[in-house]
């Protein structure tokens, strides 16, 4: 959920249509009522690991409304299975579990169904601002339900802070002290990397920081960009100091290099998402015990916030013929307090529902019980997840991300992070352009 690769962009592209106006199917009159004893059946398509017993619940709870999961892969190839059964006409199912980054891309293919009649202001209540807003793309409509997310927060060592009689960084200021003064102390040993391998990672950086990269006009039916603005350039110029200067690390994540450096002590901080502690535990084992967690450092201390790395949502397809039905299914799956706490269990999601996800989780994973208070700390962080509209073509972002800063990592000067972020605001819009779509 870290984000979607290149693979699909062509194919993409060719399928978006401009029309932004919120999407629904005019052919479902009853909106899938079973007032009159009919039986509905739904099918769903998602990707999570044991869903179908959750699903198992809800079906014997409701025996007019049954759901059959059928299970996806994920990513790219989830997103181009349903867009090519939309296109056919035929095939797509009633429900789609679809990542907050591509709900632009199925929402201009006319792929899926506005439920905000369907949806009030309760479910609304359930989700932070941040979350609320990568389903509604900022606007009226209410293309999914919310069901994971991914608030970010600072994994630190705690052993090697309190051996450097350092405290924990609460400001970005602070961190780039916290940086300078462990590198100093060991000149092999980092707070952090800068990877230019992951968009999604950078995106949470920058979300937090105030970025928005995309925004809709909804009756101009114009797209607008914003990557080459204040927000994103404060973080990339940030980071890009730190790597001039040399204080952190500017090698890729998820290498054999960056695991084995997790686990001996190399690197020492990491700024990840809530479900870090399980790549932790896979691959810095020997560690166990000495990382903790506290929100990550801000820009304005008064002003709490946060980004997000990853997450999904449930959406209902246009092609379903009982769209009130499955807005219902979706709307208990996300919120209710049993269906919740049964993802956890069997799909190891944090939910994005936060009084759902306060109830469920109420001990810390095995790899930080020595921090009890693990999931308060995620709550206090995922309350202020930051809104960041999503936009068409998020995969010739990320890619443009991981050439442009790849390129900017290995000359190691701030003002080539800087460039990065321009250059990929060019590639954006000319994309877009290329495309069909009207780019203010």
């Amino acid at each position: 959920m870290r984000g979607m690769k290149k693979a699909a962009a062509a194919t993409l592209a060719v399928t978006l249509g401009i029309t932004l106006a919120s999407c629904g199917s005019d052919s479902n009159d009853n909106g899938g009522s079973t007032s009159s004893g009919e039986k509905v059946e739904l099918t769903y398509w998602t990707w999570a690991p044991n869903m179908e017993k959750v699903v198992d619940v809800w079906n014997e709870e409701n025996p007019d409304i049954q759901v059959t999961v059928n299970k996806q892969d994920g990513g790219d190839a989830a997103v181009t299975k349903f867009l090519t059964a939309i296109k056919a006409g035929s095939g797509a199912p009633d429900l789609m579990q679809a990542e907050y980054q591509v709900i632009p891309t199925l929402v201009s293919s006319d792929a899926l169904a506005d439920i905000s009649e369907y949806v009030d202001d309760t479910t609304k209540n359930e989700f932070s601002e941040g979350v609320w807003n990568a389903v509604t793309l900022g606007s009226d409509a209410v293309y999914s339900v919310p069901q994971d997310s991914g608030p970010m927060m600072f994994f630190y060592r705690a052993d090697v802070f309190e051996e450097l009689d350092l405290e924990v960084p609460t400001t970005w200021d602070e961190y780039a002290d916290a940086a300078r003064a462990i590198n100093e102390a060991d000149s092999k040993q980092y707070l952090g990397t800068f990877s230019a391998n992951d968009a999604g990672w950078f995106t949470g950086l920058a979300t937090q920081a105030g970025a928005s990269w995309w925004s809709m006009d909804l009756e101009a039916q114009a797209w607008g960009v914003h990557v080459d603005e204040e927000p994103t350039q404060r973080v990339a110029e940030f980071w890009g100091g730190l790597v001039e200067e040399g204080v952190i690390n500017n090698k890729p994540m998820y290498t054999p290099e960056w695991n084995a450096a997790l686990n001996d002590g190399s690197e020492v901080g990491w700024l990840s998402a809530v479900w870090a502690p399980g790549v932790l535990s896979g691959n810095a084992g020997d560690t166990a015990g000495k990382w903790e967690v506290a929100p990550m450092p801000q820009w304005d201390a008064s002003a709490p916030a946060t980004g997000s790395w990853g997450g999904s949502s449930t959406a209902v397809s246009t092609q379903s013929e009982h769209p009130e039905a499955a807005a219902k299914f979706a709307t208990w799956l996300n919120t209710d307090a049993d269906a919740v706490a049964t993802m956890v269990t069997e799909a190891g999601i944090y939910p994005a529902a936060q009084n759902a996800a306060a109830s469920a989780l109420t001990e810390a994973p095995e790899f930080f019980s020595n921090q009890p208070n693990f999931y308060d700390v995620a709550a206090e962080a995922a309350a202020t997840a930051a809104p960041f509209t999503f936009g068409p073509n998020v995969n010739t972002a990320y890619s443009a991300y991981n050439d442009e800063f790849g390129k900017a990592t290995e000359s190691k000067t701030a003002a080539d992070f800087v460039q990065a972020v321009k250059n990929i605001q060019t590639i954006v819009v000319d994309d877009m352009v290329n495309a069909g779509f009207t780019v203010q």
